[in-house]
C-alpha cells in the first residue's frame, strides 16, 4: 500500500474515532440534562465522520486501488493527491471547529472552500487513471 493511502486511512481512523467520541459525548448530554454543549457538538460530529472518516478513506482506497498509468507503476501527479490530503484535512478541522467559535461563518467558509479544492485536486490527480478495464491487454466491453 502506498504511504499516501496510509496517510488518508489513518486520518481516517482518526476521524472516525473522534466523530463517536463526541457523538457519545452528545448521547451523554442529552441523557444526564438538557445541555446547551450537545447542539454545538453535531456540526463537528458530522463534520468528522463525513467528511473526515468518509472522505478521506474514499481518496485512500481510491488512490491505491485505480490502475496505475499505462507503462506501470506510475500513478501519474501524486502532488495533486498529497494537496488534496492536506487540504481536506485542513478543511475538516476549519469546518467541523469553525462552529464551535463565536462568530467564525469565516473559518467554515474556509473550510469549505478548502474540501472544495481538495476533491478537485483529487480529481486532477485521478482523473488519468479512471478508464476501462483490460485483462492480458484485451479491452473488455462497456
Amino acid at each position: 500500500m502506498p504511504a499516501l493511502s496510509r496517510w488518508f486511512i489513518r486520518c481516517a481512523l482518526a476521524y472516525l474515532a473522534l466523530g463517536f467520541t463526541l457523538g457519545a459525548m452528545m448521547l451523554a448530554l442529552k441523557a444526564l440534562a438538557h445541555h446547551g454543549a450537545v447542539a454545538r457538538l453535531i456540526a463537528p460530529h458530522v463534520e468528522f465522520l463525513l467528511m473526515g472518516w468518509t472522505l478521506q478513506l474514499t481518496m485512500g482506497v481510491a488512490f491505491w486501488i485505480l490502475p496505475r498509468l499505462e507503462g506501470g507503476a506510475s500513478r501519474g501527479a501524486v502532488g495533486y493527491a498529497w494537496l488534496a490530503f492536506g487540504l481536506v484535512n485542513v478543511g475538516v478541522i476549519a469546518a467541523g471547529l469553525g462552529p464551535l467559535i463565536e462568530g467564525s461563518e469565516t473559518v467554515r467558509l474556509l473550510g469549505r472552500t478548502a474540501e472544495a479544492a481538495a476533491a478537485i485536486a483529487f480529481g486532477l490527480h485521478a482523473w488519468r487513471r479512471v478508464r476501462r478495464a483490460s485483462v492480458a491487454g484485451i479491452t473488455m466491453p462497456r
